[in-house]
Protein backbone atom coordinates (compact mmCIF):
# COMPACT_ATOMS: atom_id res chain seq x y z
CA UNK A 1 0.00 0.00 0.00
CA UNK A 2 1.25 3.57 -0.64
CA UNK A 3 -1.09 5.69 1.38
CA UNK A 4 -4.16 5.29 3.40
CA UNK A 5 -6.60 5.21 2.30
CA UNK A 6 -8.55 6.80 5.22
CA UNK A 7 -8.12 10.23 7.21
CA UNK A 8 -8.34 10.41 11.02
CA UNK A 9 -11.97 9.28 12.26
CA UNK A 10 -14.01 10.78 14.73
CA UNK A 11 -14.35 8.52 17.63
CA UNK A 12 -18.04 6.95 17.55
CA UNK A 13 -17.44 4.79 20.92
CA UNK A 14 -20.25 5.46 23.07
CA UNK A 15 -22.66 7.39 21.02
CA UNK A 16 -25.68 5.96 20.11
CA UNK A 17 -25.62 4.52 16.76
CA UNK A 18 -28.62 3.58 16.14
CA UNK A 19 -29.77 7.51 15.51
CA UNK A 20 -26.90 8.15 13.15
CA UNK A 21 -28.81 9.85 9.83
CA UNK A 22 -27.91 8.72 6.18
CA UNK A 23 -26.86 12.48 5.47
CA UNK A 24 -24.25 12.45 8.42
CA UNK A 25 -23.13 8.78 7.57
CA UNK A 26 -22.17 9.93 3.71
CA UNK A 27 -20.50 13.16 5.65
CA UNK A 28 -18.36 10.57 7.44
CA UNK A 29 -17.42 8.47 4.64
CA UNK A 30 -16.69 11.14 2.38
CA UNK A 31 -14.55 13.44 4.66
CA UNK A 32 -12.77 10.42 5.25
CA UNK A 33 -11.71 8.67 1.75
CA UNK A 34 -8.43 9.24 -0.09
CA UNK A 35 -8.69 8.02 -3.37
CA UNK A 36 -6.03 6.98 -4.97
CA UNK A 37 -2.98 8.95 -7.32
CA UNK A 38 -1.22 5.86 -8.61
CA UNK A 39 -1.79 5.73 -12.58
CA UNK A 40 -0.68 3.41 -15.25
CA UNK A 41 -0.46 3.29 -18.50
CA UNK A 42 -2.61 1.16 -21.05
CA UNK A 43 -3.55 0.64 -24.58
CA UNK A 44 -6.81 2.44 -25.55
CA UNK A 45 -8.32 -1.17 -25.86
CA UNK A 46 -8.17 -1.71 -22.40
CA UNK A 47 -9.72 1.51 -21.24
CA UNK A 48 -13.20 1.08 -20.80
CA UNK A 49 -14.40 1.58 -17.51
CA UNK A 50 -10.98 2.52 -16.35
CA UNK A 51 -10.77 6.03 -14.42
CA UNK A 52 -8.66 8.59 -15.94
CA UNK A 53 -5.78 9.76 -14.38
CA UNK A 54 -4.30 12.95 -16.87
CA UNK A 55 -6.20 15.93 -18.73
CA UNK A 56 -6.21 14.87 -22.38
CA UNK A 57 -5.26 17.67 -24.68
CA UNK A 58 -6.41 17.71 -28.64
CA UNK A 59 -3.40 17.33 -30.70
CA UNK A 60 -5.68 17.77 -33.95
CA UNK A 61 -8.91 19.63 -34.88
CA UNK A 62 -11.44 17.08 -35.60
CA UNK A 63 -12.97 17.13 -38.20
CA UNK A 64 -9.29 17.52 -39.63
CA UNK A 65 -10.79 19.96 -42.42
CA UNK A 66 -14.12 21.31 -44.07
CA UNK A 67 -16.17 18.54 -45.19
CA UNK A 68 -19.71 17.82 -46.26
CA UNK A 69 -22.57 16.46 -44.14
CA UNK A 70 -24.77 15.29 -46.96
CA UNK A 71 -24.44 13.66 -50.41
CA UNK A 72 -24.98 16.16 -52.70
CA UNK A 73 -23.51 18.63 -54.38
CA UNK A 74 -20.57 21.13 -53.64
CA UNK A 75 -20.80 24.92 -54.55
CA UNK A 76 -20.17 28.32 -53.54
CA UNK A 77 -22.91 30.18 -51.90
CA UNK A 78 -22.79 32.65 -54.12
CA UNK A 79 -24.63 30.78 -57.24
CA UNK A 80 -27.66 30.18 -55.00
CA UNK A 81 -30.02 31.52 -57.37
CA UNK A 82 -32.33 34.57 -55.71
CA UNK A 83 -35.92 33.16 -56.23
CA UNK A 84 -35.46 31.49 -59.52
CA UNK A 85 -33.96 28.04 -60.72
CA UNK A 86 -30.35 27.99 -61.29
CA UNK A 87 -27.95 25.26 -63.06
CA UNK A 88 -24.46 24.52 -62.38
CA UNK A 89 -22.10 22.52 -64.40
CA UNK A 90 -21.02 19.26 -62.53
CA UNK A 91 -16.89 19.44 -63.16
CA UNK A 92 -16.37 16.49 -61.03
CA UNK A 93 -16.41 14.40 -57.38
CA UNK A 94 -15.09 14.56 -53.72
CA UNK A 95 -15.55 11.13 -51.83
CA UNK A 96 -14.80 10.99 -48.60
CA UNK A 97 -10.31 10.08 -48.61
CA UNK A 98 -10.09 11.12 -52.33
CA UNK A 99 -11.13 14.81 -52.49
CA UNK A 100 -11.35 16.81 -55.43
CA UNK A 101 -8.23 18.69 -56.09
CA UNK A 102 -9.40 21.27 -58.34
CA UNK A 103 -10.77 24.37 -58.20
CA UNK A 104 -14.97 24.87 -58.80
CA UNK A 105 -15.47 28.34 -60.44
CA UNK A 106 -18.70 30.50 -60.19
CA UNK A 107 -21.71 28.59 -61.86
CA UNK A 108 -20.29 25.11 -61.59
CA UNK A 109 -20.32 22.46 -58.99
CA UNK A 110 -19.13 18.64 -57.48
CA UNK A 111 -20.70 15.89 -56.92
CA UNK A 112 -19.86 15.31 -53.10
CA UNK A 113 -20.14 12.62 -50.27
CA UNK A 114 -20.61 12.92 -46.63
CA UNK A 115 -17.31 13.37 -45.12
CA UNK A 116 -15.60 14.94 -48.63
CA UNK A 117 -12.84 17.27 -47.70
CA UNK A 118 -14.72 20.53 -49.59
CA UNK A 119 -13.21 21.35 -52.59
CA UNK A 120 -11.59 24.88 -53.06
CA UNK A 121 -14.45 27.50 -54.15
CA UNK A 122 -16.82 26.24 -52.29
CA UNK A 123 -18.81 26.74 -49.32
CA UNK A 124 -22.41 25.28 -49.51
CA UNK A 125 -23.54 21.70 -49.78
CA UNK A 126 -26.96 21.04 -51.66
CA UNK A 127 -28.60 17.45 -50.81
CA UNK A 128 -29.17 15.24 -53.32
CA UNK A 129 -32.99 14.78 -52.52
CA UNK A 130 -33.15 19.00 -53.19
CA UNK A 131 -31.07 18.90 -56.41
CA UNK A 132 -32.43 18.26 -60.10
CA UNK A 133 -30.08 16.67 -62.56
CA UNK A 134 -30.16 16.84 -66.02
CA UNK A 135 -27.14 15.66 -68.22
CA UNK A 136 -23.97 17.42 -66.42
CA UNK A 137 -25.72 20.00 -65.02
CA UNK A 138 -27.23 20.24 -61.69
CA UNK A 139 -30.49 22.51 -61.24
CA UNK A 140 -31.32 24.13 -57.82
CA UNK A 141 -33.83 26.52 -56.39
CA UNK A 142 -33.42 29.54 -54.41
CA UNK A 143 -35.06 27.96 -51.19
CA UNK A 144 -31.07 27.27 -50.12
CA UNK A 145 -28.65 29.33 -47.93
CA UNK A 146 -24.76 29.90 -47.76
CA UNK A 147 -22.87 27.52 -45.71
CA UNK A 148 -25.51 24.70 -45.03
CA UNK A 149 -24.41 21.20 -44.90
CA UNK A 150 -20.67 22.20 -44.41
CA UNK A 151 -18.77 20.72 -41.00
CA UNK A 152 -16.01 23.32 -40.30
CA UNK A 153 -12.45 21.74 -39.56
CA UNK A 154 -11.97 21.46 -35.47
CA UNK A 155 -16.23 21.96 -35.23
CA UNK A 156 -16.26 18.87 -32.81
CA UNK A 157 -12.72 19.18 -31.07
CA UNK A 158 -10.61 22.46 -31.54
CA UNK A 159 -6.68 21.76 -31.70
CA UNK A 160 -4.94 21.94 -28.02
CA UNK A 161 -8.33 22.38 -25.88
CA UNK A 162 -8.71 20.12 -22.67
CA UNK A 163 -11.34 17.63 -23.62
CA UNK A 164 -11.10 14.66 -20.81
CA UNK A 165 -10.22 15.68 -17.50
CA UNK A 166 -8.75 13.51 -14.33
CA UNK A 167 -11.43 11.46 -12.53
CA UNK A 168 -13.89 10.85 -15.60
CA UNK A 169 -14.67 7.18 -16.20
CA UNK A 170 -13.98 6.11 -19.69
CA UNK A 171 -16.76 4.88 -21.27
CA UNK A 172 -17.61 4.02 -24.88
CA UNK A 173 -18.22 7.96 -25.99
CA UNK A 174 -14.59 8.88 -24.66
CA UNK A 175 -12.65 5.69 -26.14
CA UNK A 176 -14.26 6.86 -29.58
CA UNK A 177 -13.15 10.30 -28.74
CA UNK A 178 -9.75 9.47 -27.47
CA UNK A 179 -9.10 7.49 -31.02
CA UNK A 180 -11.04 10.30 -33.34
CA UNK A 181 -7.61 12.21 -32.00
CA UNK A 182 -5.19 9.19 -32.83
CA UNK A 183 -4.38 8.49 -29.23
CA UNK A 184 -3.05 4.88 -28.66
CA UNK A 185 -2.48 4.72 -24.76
CA UNK A 186 -3.71 7.05 -21.76
CA UNK A 187 -2.98 6.96 -18.51
CA UNK A 188 -5.52 5.48 -15.64
CA UNK A 189 -5.84 5.44 -11.99
CA UNK A 190 -4.74 1.82 -10.98
CA UNK A 191 -7.80 -0.18 -10.17
CA UNK A 192 -8.94 -0.41 -6.36
CA UNK A 193 -7.61 -3.41 -4.45
CA UNK A 194 -10.15 -5.27 -2.26
CA UNK A 195 -10.82 -8.02 0.01
CA UNK A 196 -14.27 -9.63 0.58
CA UNK A 197 -15.01 -12.40 3.22
CA UNK A 198 -18.62 -13.31 4.83
CA UNK A 199 -19.18 -14.37 8.53
CA UNK A 200 -21.12 -16.60 10.76
CA UNK A 201 -20.39 -20.46 11.79
CA UNK A 202 -23.82 -20.81 9.79
CA UNK A 203 -22.31 -20.30 6.63
CA UNK A 204 -21.57 -22.33 4.18
CA UNK A 205 -20.11 -22.08 0.82
CA UNK A 206 -21.44 -23.51 -2.33
CA UNK A 207 -20.93 -27.16 -2.87
CA UNK A 208 -20.46 -28.00 0.32
CA UNK A 209 -23.03 -30.27 2.57
CA UNK A 210 -25.81 -28.19 4.45
CA UNK A 211 -25.96 -28.98 7.76
CA UNK A 212 -28.47 -28.29 10.81
CA UNK A 213 -28.81 -24.89 10.85
CA UNK A 214 -26.92 -24.18 7.78
CA UNK A 215 -27.32 -21.15 4.55
CA UNK A 216 -25.34 -20.86 1.60
CA UNK A 217 -23.46 -18.44 1.48
CA UNK A 218 -25.47 -15.70 -1.24
CA UNK A 219 -23.27 -12.75 0.32
CA UNK A 220 -19.93 -13.09 -1.67
CA UNK A 221 -21.23 -14.09 -4.71
CA UNK A 222 -23.75 -10.60 -4.99
CA UNK A 223 -20.94 -8.58 -4.03
CA UNK A 224 -18.21 -10.35 -6.35
CA UNK A 225 -21.08 -9.32 -9.48
CA UNK A 226 -21.47 -5.64 -7.77
CA UNK A 227 -17.92 -5.32 -7.35
CA UNK A 228 -17.01 -6.40 -10.83
CA UNK A 229 -19.55 -4.10 -11.89
CA UNK A 230 -17.54 -1.57 -10.57
CA UNK A 231 -14.63 -2.41 -12.16
CA UNK A 232 -12.67 -3.42 -8.41
CA UNK A 233 -10.02 -6.32 -8.50
CA UNK A 234 -10.73 -8.05 -5.74
CA UNK A 235 -9.79 -10.77 -3.95
CA UNK A 236 -12.30 -13.28 -2.32
CA UNK A 237 -11.06 -14.53 1.52
CA UNK A 238 -14.06 -17.13 1.86
CA UNK A 239 -16.00 -17.59 5.08
CA UNK A 240 -14.91 -16.69 8.34
CA UNK A 241 -16.05 -18.76 11.67
CA UNK A 242 -17.54 -17.02 14.59
CA UNK A 243 -13.97 -16.46 15.92
CA UNK A 244 -12.77 -12.99 17.04
CA UNK A 245 -9.00 -14.13 17.05
CA UNK A 246 -9.56 -15.80 13.52
CA UNK A 247 -12.02 -12.92 12.38
CA UNK A 248 -8.75 -10.31 13.51
CA UNK A 249 -6.33 -12.14 12.75
CA UNK A 250 -7.55 -12.76 8.64
CA UNK A 251 -8.47 -8.60 8.46
CA UNK A 252 -5.11 -7.78 9.49
CA UNK A 253 -3.52 -9.20 6.65
CA UNK A 254 -5.97 -8.14 4.06
CA UNK A 255 -5.93 -4.52 5.10
CA UNK A 256 -1.66 -4.57 4.29
CA UNK A 257 -2.83 -6.03 0.89
CA UNK A 258 -6.01 -4.06 0.07
CA UNK A 259 -7.34 -0.59 -0.34
CA UNK A 260 -11.13 -1.46 1.20
CA UNK A 261 -12.39 -4.38 3.26
CA UNK A 262 -15.66 -5.85 2.77
CA UNK A 263 -17.30 -8.47 5.25
CA UNK A 264 -21.06 -9.29 5.77
CA UNK A 265 -22.53 -10.20 8.62
CA UNK A 266 -21.39 -10.15 12.27
CA UNK A 267 -22.28 -6.33 12.88
CA UNK A 268 -25.43 -6.57 14.58
CA UNK A 269 -25.59 -6.60 18.85
CA UNK A 270 -25.79 -10.26 19.07
CA UNK A 271 -23.23 -12.55 21.00
CA UNK A 272 -21.65 -13.75 17.92
CA UNK A 273 -21.34 -10.59 15.98
CA UNK A 274 -17.69 -9.57 16.59
CA UNK A 275 -17.24 -6.76 13.94
CA UNK A 276 -17.49 -3.45 15.68
CA UNK A 277 -15.37 -4.74 18.42
CA UNK A 278 -12.75 -6.21 16.42
CA UNK A 279 -12.83 -3.13 14.00
CA UNK A 280 -12.31 -0.82 17.74
CA UNK A 281 -9.46 -3.00 18.32
CA UNK A 282 -7.07 -3.18 15.15
CA UNK A 283 -8.46 0.59 14.08
CA UNK A 284 -10.91 3.42 13.78
CA UNK A 285 -14.37 3.43 13.95
CA UNK A 286 -16.74 5.88 11.56
CA UNK A 287 -19.64 4.50 12.78
CA UNK A 288 -21.68 0.79 12.78
CA UNK A 289 -25.26 1.44 12.67
CA UNK A 290 -27.34 4.10 10.74
CA UNK A 291 -31.13 5.24 10.38
CA UNK A 292 -31.89 2.98 7.61
CA UNK A 293 -34.46 -0.40 6.49
CA UNK A 294 -33.02 -2.65 5.66
CA UNK A 295 -30.17 -2.53 6.54
CA UNK A 296 -28.72 -0.86 9.80
CA UNK A 297 -26.10 -2.55 10.96
CA UNK A 298 -23.35 -1.03 8.59
CA UNK A 299 -19.91 -0.48 9.70
CA UNK A 300 -17.60 1.65 8.32
CA UNK A 301 -14.28 2.48 9.69
CA UNK A 302 -10.63 1.72 9.13
CA UNK A 303 -8.34 -1.24 9.35
CA UNK A 304 -4.58 -0.46 8.98
CA UNK A 305 -4.27 2.16 5.72
CA UNK A 306 -7.51 0.16 4.36
CA UNK A 307 -11.20 1.05 3.90
CA UNK A 308 -13.37 -1.07 6.00
CA UNK A 309 -17.25 -1.24 5.21
CA UNK A 310 -19.12 -4.48 7.42
CA UNK A 311 -22.09 -4.80 5.67
CA UNK A 312 -25.28 -6.77 7.32
CA UNK A 313 -25.90 -10.28 6.83
CA UNK A 314 -28.93 -10.41 5.24
CA UNK A 315 -28.54 -10.04 1.36
CA UNK A 316 -31.04 -7.85 0.11
CA UNK A 317 -29.71 -5.55 3.33
CA UNK A 318 -26.27 -6.22 1.82
CA UNK A 319 -27.08 -4.98 -1.90
CA UNK A 320 -28.78 -1.82 -0.55
CA UNK A 321 -25.80 -0.89 1.69
CA UNK A 322 -23.63 -1.81 -1.26
CA UNK A 323 -25.13 0.39 -3.77
CA UNK A 324 -26.12 3.49 -1.46
CA UNK A 325 -22.99 3.57 0.73
CA UNK A 326 -20.10 1.43 -0.70
CA UNK A 327 -20.23 2.08 -4.00
CA UNK A 328 -20.10 5.78 -4.32
CA UNK A 329 -17.19 5.17 -1.49
CA UNK A 330 -15.43 3.16 -4.11
CA UNK A 331 -15.75 5.52 -6.88
CA UNK A 332 -14.44 7.90 -4.72
CA UNK A 333 -11.81 6.06 -3.47
CA UNK A 334 -10.66 5.17 -7.15
CA UNK A 335 -10.47 8.73 -8.30
CA UNK A 336 -13.90 9.16 -9.88
CA UNK A 337 -15.47 12.69 -9.92
CA UNK A 338 -19.10 10.75 -9.98
CA UNK A 339 -19.30 9.53 -6.64
CA UNK A 340 -22.75 10.07 -5.30
CA UNK A 341 -25.49 7.27 -5.57
CA UNK A 342 -27.74 7.55 -8.74
CA UNK A 343 -30.57 10.83 -8.79
CA UNK A 344 -34.00 9.66 -8.19
CA UNK A 345 -37.05 10.35 -10.35
CA UNK A 346 -40.57 10.75 -9.49
CA UNK A 347 -43.22 8.10 -10.53
CA UNK A 348 -46.62 7.40 -9.08
CA UNK A 349 -46.86 4.34 -6.44
CA UNK A 350 -49.61 1.90 -7.19
CA UNK A 351 -49.80 0.46 -3.55
CA UNK A 352 -49.63 1.50 -0.27
CA UNK A 353 -46.27 1.69 1.76
CA UNK A 354 -46.13 1.67 5.37
CA UNK A 355 -43.17 3.86 6.83
CA UNK A 356 -42.09 4.76 10.05
CA UNK A 357 -40.57 8.24 10.76
CA UNK A 358 -36.95 8.80 11.87
CA UNK A 359 -35.23 5.98 9.24
CA UNK A 360 -34.82 6.30 5.49
CA UNK A 361 -36.44 3.22 3.68
CA UNK A 362 -35.57 1.37 0.12
CA UNK A 363 -38.01 -0.32 -0.97
CA UNK A 364 -37.02 -2.84 -4.16
CA UNK A 365 -39.80 -2.13 -7.09
CA UNK A 366 -40.80 -2.50 -10.25
CA UNK A 367 -40.59 1.00 -12.35
CA UNK A 368 -42.84 1.10 -15.66
CA UNK A 369 -44.41 3.12 -18.10
CA UNK A 370 -48.46 3.09 -18.51
CA UNK A 371 -50.08 3.22 -21.72
CA UNK A 372 -51.12 6.88 -21.35
CA UNK A 373 -46.98 7.42 -20.46
CA UNK A 374 -47.17 8.12 -16.97
CA UNK A 375 -44.35 6.11 -15.13
CA UNK A 376 -45.89 4.44 -12.43
CA UNK A 377 -43.45 2.26 -9.57
CA UNK A 378 -45.16 -0.96 -7.12
CA UNK A 379 -42.83 -2.81 -4.84
CA UNK A 380 -41.92 -6.47 -5.99
CA UNK A 381 -43.29 -7.76 -2.86
CA UNK A 382 -42.31 -8.56 0.44
CA UNK A 383 -39.77 -6.19 2.54
CA UNK A 384 -37.76 -9.19 4.76
CA UNK A 385 -34.19 -8.23 4.29
CA UNK A 386 -33.68 -11.74 3.51
CA UNK A 387 -36.00 -12.15 0.18
CA UNK A 388 -33.27 -11.79 -2.32
CA UNK A 389 -35.55 -12.67 -4.97
CA UNK A 390 -37.74 -9.73 -4.45
CA UNK A 391 -33.86 -7.67 -5.89
CA UNK A 392 -34.09 -10.15 -9.16
CA UNK A 393 -37.74 -8.76 -10.24
CA UNK A 394 -36.73 -5.06 -9.10
CA UNK A 395 -35.34 -2.86 -11.15
CA UNK A 396 -35.40 0.42 -8.88
CA UNK A 397 -35.72 1.14 -5.54
CA UNK A 398 -38.53 3.21 -3.48
CA UNK A 399 -36.40 5.83 -1.42
CA UNK A 400 -38.58 7.20 1.09
CA UNK A 401 -36.76 10.04 3.47
CA UNK A 402 -35.92 10.07 6.72
CA UNK A 403 -38.59 12.10 8.12
CA UNK A 404 -41.73 10.46 5.44
CA UNK A 405 -44.42 8.37 7.16
CA UNK A 406 -46.49 5.81 5.20
CA UNK A 407 -47.15 6.36 1.36
CA UNK A 408 -51.11 5.95 -0.01
CA UNK A 409 -51.52 4.21 -3.53
CA UNK A 410 -51.52 7.22 -6.18
CA UNK A 411 -49.07 9.41 -4.48
CA UNK A 412 -45.95 10.35 -6.12
CA UNK A 413 -42.75 8.93 -5.01
CA UNK A 414 -38.98 8.95 -5.66
CA UNK A 415 -37.10 6.15 -7.42
CA UNK A 416 -34.12 5.17 -8.09
CA UNK A 417 -33.53 3.54 -11.31
CA UNK A 418 -30.91 0.03 -10.95
CA UNK A 419 -29.46 1.97 -14.44
CA UNK A 420 -26.66 3.49 -13.03
CA UNK A 421 -26.43 1.31 -9.96
CA UNK A 422 -25.67 -2.50 -11.49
Amino acid sequence: MTSPRVRQLPNCQGEEPNLLPVATAYQRIFDALVPVTETVTIGLEMALDRVLGQTVTSPIDVPPHRNSAMDGYALAGTDIPNGTVGKLRIIGSAWAGRPFTGTVARGQAVRIMTGAHMPQGTDTVIMQEQAEIAGDYVRIDGTHRPGQNVREAGEDLKKNADILHPGQRIGPAEMGLLASLGITHIDVLRPLRAAIFSTGDEVKDIGEPLTAGAIYDTNRYTLRGMLERARVEFKDMGVLPDDPQRIATALSAAAGKADVLITSGGVSAGAADHIANILHDLGQIGFWKIAIRPGRPLAFGSIGDAAFFGLPGNPVAVMVTFYQFALPALRLLAGEVRTKPEPTIDAVCTAALRKKAGRVEYYRALLQRGANGQLTVRPTGATGSGLLHTMSEANCFIILGHDDGDVNAGETVPVQPFYGLT
